[in-house]
C-alpha cells in the first residue's frame, strides 16, 4: 500500500506558494516540504485539517491510495 501526497498539486490549482500555506496553517515550511516530497509516515488530523481549510479542499484532494503492484497478484 502506498500513500501518494498531492499537495503540490492542490497548491498549484490555487496559486499558492508553500510559504503561503505555512504561514495561513501556522506550520514550518520544513515541515510542510517533508509532508509535499512524502518524507513522513504519519500526518496528524489536526494537521490535516488546518491543510484542507486553509486550501478549502477534502482530504482526499492532498491524499491518495495507491495499491502497489506486488499486493495486487
Amino acid at each position: 500500500m502506498s500513500i501518494i501526497v498531492r499537495l503540490d498539486r492542490v497548491l498549484a490549482d490555487r496559486k499558492m506558494q508553500l510559504n503561503q500555506l505555512a504561514e495561513k496553517v501556522d506550520i514550518s515550511i520544513v515541515n510542510l516540504s517533508n509532508l509535499k516530497t512524502e518524507k513522513v509516515k504519519a500526518i496528524r488530523f489536526s494537521t490535516l485539517n488546518a491543510i484542507c481549510k486553509a486550501l478549502d479542499c477534502q482530504p482526499g484532494d492532498i491524499l491518495e491510495y495507491v495499491e502497489d503492484i506486488e499486493e495486487s497478484k
